[in-house]
């Protein structure tokens, strides 16, 4: 047999070895995605509680997208998620997409912002869910969903400690967490390790209960209103020293993670957490008979109310190349559009929809009760997105001192109030 002979019988070989594998034609010939064709997109998950959700999700558009390599980068829980993302910035490793909470720190971080006007997903927003990444009537930012927070509480311990109604104000809640600690239960897990439970969402209680919490703002910077001196901050100092009084040791040491395990143990009746929570107590005590409560300072009627908005919009870093923009900006619409994005939004992660055309069936027991304070017209707005850039982080370290008993109410207003001048001076 010749050369050219034996070459032609090896191939026929191969080729039949091949078609008895079950290779068709149009597998053979099909050649493999090129690192040039490849796209790779760096995403900034700023949600620990959806972590696994997230990738799932991820995993289905890649599974769509053959071409696409998304790498996660997971933020938040006991992670300070701004000063993260700005040592990524400074080490140059800006990711294509992450999150930002709009108003100042739309503006602070304007020349990473694509400008995301034309998006598809835009018709479908509720309108007032855009406001906050709103600048020169362009939309720079697409709204992650809404959210809602509160005291999330276990009715069985309600129930088994004899307390029968949902307190809506301060007195209640006092009688309340009273009756749990004589029925032997602790009433409040106090994981006041991460910061932002103290100084972003407990301290907005004070200013969402202003008259007109804008105009208070405004005064604020103008000088003619004062932190020290408004009654609503005292009240909140007061509701903080319930939750310590009866809440579980250590608070200062007590992290998200063991503050949530806590709670979805039974070892504590209440937890200041919003409808985030829920994939994470689903998976820790499926099932949970639990609902959300007001998080009253005093006892006016007007306490009745859960704080509810946008907590941050996905962006698409302008700085980005012109095609990885443009295949963030798909896979930010395959989210909210897609039927398989949906349901992961809405099913898998429990989020309220900020969208119009996505359905709010089976998100759980805390946005329903979320979604019936909405309805009812019993909100409050989350209004440090008209905060100056930086205060919330030194509010938060001002209340830990606090708690630590480093401070005591007086030097705690005083500390408040100068860390509000020194952010509006900057």
């Amino acid at each position: 047999m010749t050369k050219k002979s034996v070459q032609m019988f090896m191939v026929g070989q191969l080729l039949l070895t091949l078609f008895a594998c079950g290779v068709d034609d149009e597998i053979v010939n099909s050649e493999p995605i090129s690192e040039e064709q490849r796209i790779t997109l760096e995403v900034r998950n700023p949600k620990v509680e959806i972590s696994t959700e997230f990738e799932q999700m991820v995993l289905a558009y890649e599974k769509e997208n053959p071409n696409v390599d998304i790498q996660i980068h997971t933020v938040g829980g006991a992670e300070d998620d701004l000063s993260d993302l700005k040592a990524q910035m400074a080490a140059g490793e800006a990711p294509d997409i992450f999150t930002n909470p709009g108003y100042e720190h739309g503006k602070q971080w304007n020349k990473y912002l694509e400008d995301l006007s034309d998006q598809p997903w835009v018709e479908h927003a509720y309108e007032y869910t855009l406001t906050p990444m709103k600048f020169n009537e362009k939309i720079y930012g697409m709204p992650f969903n809404l959210e809602g927070f509160g005291f999330i509480y276990n009715k069985d311990l309600f129930q088994k400690a004899g307390v029968d109604t949902v307190p809506k104000t301060l007195s209640e809640l006092i009688a309340a967490a009273e009756k749990l600690q004589n029925a032997g239960i602790t009433p409040f897990a106090t994981g006041y390790y991460e910061g932002w439970k103290l100084g972003d969402h407990l301290l907005i209680i004070a200013f969402a209960q202003q008259e007109d919490p804008e105009a208070f703002i405004k005064g604020l910077n103008a000088g003619t209103e004062k932190i020290e001196s408004n009654q609503m901050f005292k009240d909140v100092i007061k509701l903080l020293d319930l939750t310590l009084k009866h809440g579980n040791e250590q608070p200062l040491e007590t992290d998200y993670n063991m503050e949530v395990r806590l709670f979805a143990n039974g070892e504590a009746a209440m937890i200041q957490q919003g409808n985030w929570v829920q994939p994470v107590l689903d998976r820790l005590s499926p099932n949970m008979n639990i609902g959300m409560l007001p998080i009253p300072i005093n006892d006016d009627p007007k306490n009745d109310a859960l704080v509810v908005g946008v907590p941050n919009y996905w962006v698409v870093n302008k700085q980005s190349s012109p095609e990885k923009k443009e295949e963030a900006k798909k896979f930010l619409n395959w989210m909210v559009s897609s039927e398989q994005g949906q349901q992961f939004l809405t099913e898998q992660f429990k989020f309220i929809p900020a969208y119009k055309n996505d359905e709010t069936n089976d998100l759980g027991p805390l946005a329903d009760d979320i979604i019936r304070y909405v309805q009812d017209e019993k909100t409050l707005s989350a209004n440090w997105f008209h905060f100056p850039a930086g205060v919330r982080v030194e509010f938060s370290s001002a209340m830990q001192l606090y708690v630590g008993k480093q401070l005591d109410h007086e030097q705690l207003l005083q500390e408040l109030q100068k860390s509000w001048e020194k952010a509006s001076s900057r």
